[in-house]
């Protein structure tokens, strides 16, 4: 499975953003961002399906990246947008550091074993400081498409 494929083009992709101060408002801006790529769920909607799956447990990865998602009727596909905030939020991570990467996925309902592996695709490549180190400092959504399209390529 290929990240950038997730995303469809750089248009997926917002860099620096700065009007993100909580968790709350950060999944506000995500479910506008995954509801612009379907006609299926309106942006109220998202919110709510990844404020739920947040309940279960903070997505939040560690090392300043989080992979928000949530299992949602109504879509055929997986929907994937990234963020890159200027400014680390606390988002409650499993090493309580602040959040600045987040990765967020919408999958079917049904959509089990895509939603696994899409998981553990992202969750190995975010583990990697380079590249996290990378992502940080690429500013221009093209660039970072680019970046992660040839990660997929080794």
């Amino acid at each position: 499975m290929l990240i950038a494929s997730l995303l469809v083009n750089a248009d997926n992709i917002h860099c620096n953003e700065n009007s993100i101060t909580s968790k709350k408002r950060l999944i506000e801006n995500l479910s506008q961002y995954l509801a612009a790529n379907t006609q299926a769920l309106p942006a109220n909607r998202v919110f709510q399906a990844m404020i739920e799956r947040e309940r279960l447990g903070s997505t939040g990865l560690g090392k300043g990246v989080a992979i928000p998602h949530a299992r949602v009727p109504g879509i055929t596909e997986t929907i994937a947008t990234m963020m890159v905030l200027a400014t680390p939020i606390d988002y409650e991570a499993a090493d309580n550091q602040p959040v600045d990467i987040v990765f967020g996925l919408l999958v079917p309902e049904g959509g089990d074993e895509y939603h696994l592996e899409h998981l553990a695709r992202l969750a190995a490549i975010l583990r990697d400081q380079d590249t996290c180190n990378d992502i940080r400092t690429t500013q221009d959504p093209e660039k970072l498409f680019n970046l992660l399209l040839a990660i997929d390529d080794d």
